[in-house]
Parts: structure tokens; C-alpha cells; sequence
């Protein structure tokens, strides 16, 4: 079940317009404090710029959209960066798009287009990736099914389940991954490969980036 889509790490990216240059900053948040902690961060690095436009979306649901202008005209850079990232799903992420001024106005569109492109060059740079509702079961079994086991993993739990850690002792304990939506079949392909005889030893429910 995908929840919503992110940013994998950081991100940097800039670009001329105009003889304006803009530098775009992309983090992943989970807090409105970490996200002004990461604002702060910025404008203390780029001090001496024109503008530093910063954007933030957080929770599962979008519930907290922010953004400021910085002294660019109202609604030309920080809303748009929201509004943009709202339409891609993107949330826990701040984006902090710099400024230098280079002395040649942009216009209204001028500048809607350049801050929400630069931004989209430093979520490029970042990586987007998906965060989705998984469980890990820890499966108890013996060795002779281990091979066939191994041969039914799939990286891609979209299609099946991926085995995230093995322990070997008398018996093997493997730890797969699954998706929600896939929890059931993976637990009867456990039974049917070993008979019946496999035992769910702990079962987690998370949410993974994949």
C-alpha cells in the first residue's frame, strides 16, 4: 500500500536564468523543526543572497503546507514550490530555493517558472522514492526449504516478498518483507514450500522507503 512519496536523501541542483542564478536545497523531514532547522541552515550559508525561498510539506496527508516569499512578489516562488509538490505527492521534505539576483526582472511567470524549476532540478538530484506499509515476519524453518525459498525472493515486494536478514542456527530464521496487501500469500507460500511446517516467530508492521 504506497502512503506517499519523498525525497530518498539530500539534494542540490542550480541553474542560470536570466543571469539570476538559483540554487535549490532539498532535505527529507519529518517535523516542522527540523525543517526550520534546515531553512536556518541555509540562509546563514547563503547570507549574502538576494532571496532564500523556502517550502515545506509534512505528514502523510500533506497536513502542513508552508512557504515564504522572502521579499519576492507575493505568490511567485515559495507558494507555487508548495503547490507543486502537493500535485506530485511529495511530502516530509523542505526545499529551499537561493537567489542571487543577476539584473534582469523575470516578471510574475518569469518567476513562478524559475523557482519551481529549480526546485524540481534539486528533487532530481535527491531521488524520489516511495514510502509504503510493509510488514516483516520472522520465519522459523529448516534447512531443507531454505533453497526454495531463496529462489521464490523477490527484490521488488511489490511482486512478492524480499528476505531483509538470515539467521542460521539449528534451524533458519528468515526475516522477509512484504507488503500489506501481500501478507496473506506470502504466509501460504511459507506453508505450502514446507509443508505446514514453518512458524511465524514475530511479525512487525512499518513503513519502508522503496
Amino acid at each position: 500500500m504506497n502512503l506517499y512519496k519523498t525525497v530518498t536523501g539530500e539534494g542540490y541542483a542550480e541553474q542560470i536564468i536570466e543571469k539570476s542564478r538559483f540554487i535549490a536545497h532539498v532535505k527529507p523531514v519529518s517535523t516542522r523543526e527540523e525543517g526550520d532547522a534546515f531553512v536556518a541552515e541555509i540562509k546563514s550559508r547563503y547570507k549574502d543572497a538576494t532571496h532564500n525561498v523556502p517550502a515545506m510539506v509534512i505528514g502523510d496527508k500533506f497536513q502542513m503546507q508552508w512557504a515564504s516569499d522572502d521579499g519576492e512578489p507575493q505568490g511567485t516562488s515559495g507558494a507555487p514550490i508548495v503547490q507543486m509538490l502537493v500535485k506530485e505527492e511529495l511530502t516530509n521534505l523542505v526545499v529551499v530555493v537561493t537567489r542571487y539576483f543577476g539584473g534582469v526582472k523575470l516578471g510574475t511567470g518569469g518567476l513562478v517558472r524559475a523557482y519551481t524549476s529549480s526546485a524540481k532540478l534539486g528533487l532530481q538530484a535527491a531521488g524520489i522514492c516511495s514510502v509504503k506499509e510493509v510488514w516483516d515476519l520472522d520465519m522459523l524453518i529448516d534447512y531443507s526449504h531454505l533453497a526454495k525459498l531463496q529462489n521464490l525472493e523477490s527484490k521488488d515486494i511489490d511482486s512478492g516478498f524480499a528476505i531483509v536478514d538470515t539467521q542460521y542456527t539449528d534451524k533458519v530464521l528468515l526475516t522477509v518483507r512484504t507488503l500489506t496487501e501481500n501478507l496473506d500469500d506470502v504466509k501460504q507460500i511459507f506453508a505450502n514450500i514446507t509443508g505446514g511446517t514453518s512458524v511465524l516467530k514475530c511479525s512487525q508492521q512499518k513503513k519502508c522507503s522503496v
